[in-house]
């Protein structure tokens, strides 16, 4: 994979990850009601939920490229028709107050709730499948590189949400990312339909 790619799919990792929601809330629960350690476990299981995900996205790219090219090729345009669709949506979205229930729990729970909230979401196969399929290329998935691809969302979905659990015991901390929800859904948006529009003129071009 080429650097320029791989660092566009760092970016949108990256605002994916930080982009308040559902996973944001589990995480911040876990770390106000039990704890900075209970938020890190929450945080890392959390990113092996979301790796799981795109390391099956991976693989069925990979079957498919093999099997069926010509289906590759319009799972190309329907993974960058997605991603218009989701740049569209992120720039819709409001900010809203997250919605943090404080309850009291174990780390196993905290580690089974991580890994749910990302595991038990099914649009994150979808996402994973219409993002992949930009950066893999027609010919042959190598193994180095679909590490990559695996290893890249995986690490940096679980170190954004360590440092939210880090962070978390800073009473200023959320007020900040919630005044910049906005702000952050409309980069995710830019980012979406660049992507959507590169993908579609490479293979134009």
């Amino acid at each position: 994979m080429e650097l320029s790619m791989w660092l566009a799919l760092v970016g949108i990792c990256l605002m994916g990850a930080m982009s308040p929601g559902p996973s944001l809330a589990v995480v911040l629960k876990h770390c106000l009601a039990s704890g900075r350690t209970a938020g890190i476990i929450t945080a890392l299981s959390h990113g092996f939920g979301v790796g799981v995900y795109a390391l099956i996205a991976v693989l069925g790219l990979g079957a498919l490229i093999h099997q069926w090219p010509m289906l590759y090729t319009a799972l190309i345009y329907g993974g960058a028709a997605y991603l218009v669709y989701l740049a569209i949506n992120s720039w819709r979205s409001s900010a809203g107050k997250l919605t943090i229930e404080s309850t009291r729990g174990s780390y196993k729970k905290a580690a089974t709730d991580g890994f749910a909230i990302a595991f038990l979401n099914p649009k994150l196969a979808i996402f994973f499948i219409a993002l992949f399929s930009q950066f893999i290329p027609a010919e042959q998935v190598s193994t180095v590189q679909g590490a990559v691809m695996v290893a890249t969302p995986t690490l940096i979905d679980a170190s954004w949400y360590v440092i939210v659990a880090l962070l978390c015991s800073h009473g200023r901390f959320l007020p900040v990312l919630e005044r910049n929800q906005v702000l952050i859904n409309r980069l995710l948006s830019v980012a979406f339909m660049g992507l959507a529009l590169m993908v579609v003129a490479r293979q134009w071009l």
